[in-house]
């Protein structure tokens, strides 16, 4: 926060992410006004897909047009397009030409550079900051990012009661201009250090990941590791509705305390940059996922609900020390496109996770799906312990 530049882009980057936090409730509520009564849960689904997804095939395939640009651009056109295009679907829905389909491709429209704008902010960081501080640094936007899921929903339901949930999306849309200005007009292109052109192809992020043992291995940790988490955000709805028999404030005591533990963990951090980096990512796995395991093992619903808020708190760690493993992995010159590609595994990987959950759900059961993704995070963690423990004996022989 002593940086001068990163001072002027904080504002921004947290009224950003508040009114994203508010979006995550009104994106799937607009969609459920929008849709038939018949087919509300396939469009909910599309809804979110599209406000993510679209993201991951921009960053492979924008890349011979964005790789070059400052970071700061990057970051500043992912707004800009964000704030027109969901600044859009209140107008149409206010002229009542606002149909499902239209609403859908609006989502689909404003994500198309996220990737590219998430890179372009911890590439920035990255190059303004000294080695030693990006750790920090990134736990500094995780923290307000974690601030943002406990804020943004408990705005958004007064403001969906009283004006709907379009002018929820409208004030995001606002926050978004507001971010796009930041970047656009108070980051000279100067104050940002370029490194070393080197010349790279469209999907050279993929290929430089691929040929670079620590990151390819991490980036496929990470893939994993979101994508049997995905699979929760189906089952344990459906665990607190049909096996607790219960309101839906369970579910939002649930969520609350994952993003208070959340809260908590982007402060702590900030801490962890004397512990070795690699096998502290692979302990937060190991931890996530026993941490799920009372949920699917019949334990209390407030003892799950702690343990939830706990594991809450280890998501910031694994999200700040895997992007710190990345811009110490990366040469510089690359690293827009390399972090470009880990925003899209990590933006597709979820959402896979999360439509594999219906069929598993139907198989297994909600318990069953939440006991089989608590383990298998959990034994995801001890099989890369394994694999970093036989690599160090390798390197040290």
């Amino acid at each position: 926060m002593s940086h001068p530049l990163l001072r002027r882009v904080l504002p921004g980057f947290a009224v950003s992410s508040l009114g994203d936090g508010m979006a995550v409730v009104a994106v799937s509520w607009l969609a459920i006004e929008l849709a038939p009564a018949s087919e509300r849960g396939m469009w909910v689904a599309s809804a979110a897909a599209a406000y993510t997804l679209p993201g991951a095939m921009g960053a492979l395939l924008l890349g011979r047009f964005l790789r070059h640009r400052p970071p700061a651009r990057l970051a500043g056109w992912d707004a800009a397009l964000r704030a027109g295009a969901l600044g859009a679907i209140p107008v149409f829905h206010a002229f009542e030409a606002l149909g499902v389909h239209g609403y859908v491709a609006l989502l689909a429209l404003s994500s198309v550079l996220h990737s590219w704008g998430q890179a372009g902010v911890y590439t920035m960081l990255a190059r303004v900051l000294p080695e030693h501080d990006h750790l920090a640094g990134n736990a500094l936007l995780s923290g307000v990012g974690s601030t943002a899921t406990v804020a943004g929903p408990a705005l958004a339901a007064p403001v969906i009661a009283f004006g709907g949930p379009a002018t929820v999306l409208a004030v995001d849309a606002l926050t978004f201009l507001a971010l796009a200005l930041t970047y656009l007009a108070a980051v000279p292109r100067e104050s940002v250090p370029q490194p070393d052109e080197v010349p790279a192809s469209r999907s050279a992020g993929f290929a430089v990941v691929r040929r670079t043992p620590a990151p390819a291995g991490l980036l496929a940790l990470s893939f994993a590791f979101f994508f049997l988490f995905g699979p929760v955000y189906v089952a344990l709805p459906l665990h607190v509705s049909d096996d607790l028999h219960a309101p839906a404030g369970v579910l939002a005591a649930f969520y609350t305390a994952f993003g208070i533990g959340a809260m908590a963990g982007s402060v702590l951090t900030g801490f962890l940059g004397r512990l070795r980096l690699w096998p502290t990512t692979v302990g937060i796995v190991v931890a996530f996922g026993t941490l799920m395991l009372p949920m699917g093992l019949g334990a209390p619903t407030a003892v799950s609900v702690v343990c939830f808020g706990c594991a809450g708190m280890l998501w910031p760690p694994y999200a700040s020390l895997s992007t710190t493993l990345f811009q110490r992995s990366i040469p510089g010159a690359l690293l827009p496109q390399a972090l470009a590609a880990n925003s899209a595994v990590r933006v597709l990987s979820v959402p896979l996770g999360t439509a594999l959950g219906g069929p598993l759900v139907a198989s297994l059961g909600s318990v069953g799906v939440l006991r089989l993704s608590g383990t298998a995070v959990a034994v995801l963690g001890l099989a890369s312990a394994a694999a970093l423990t036989i690599r160090a004996a390798g390197a040290r022989r």
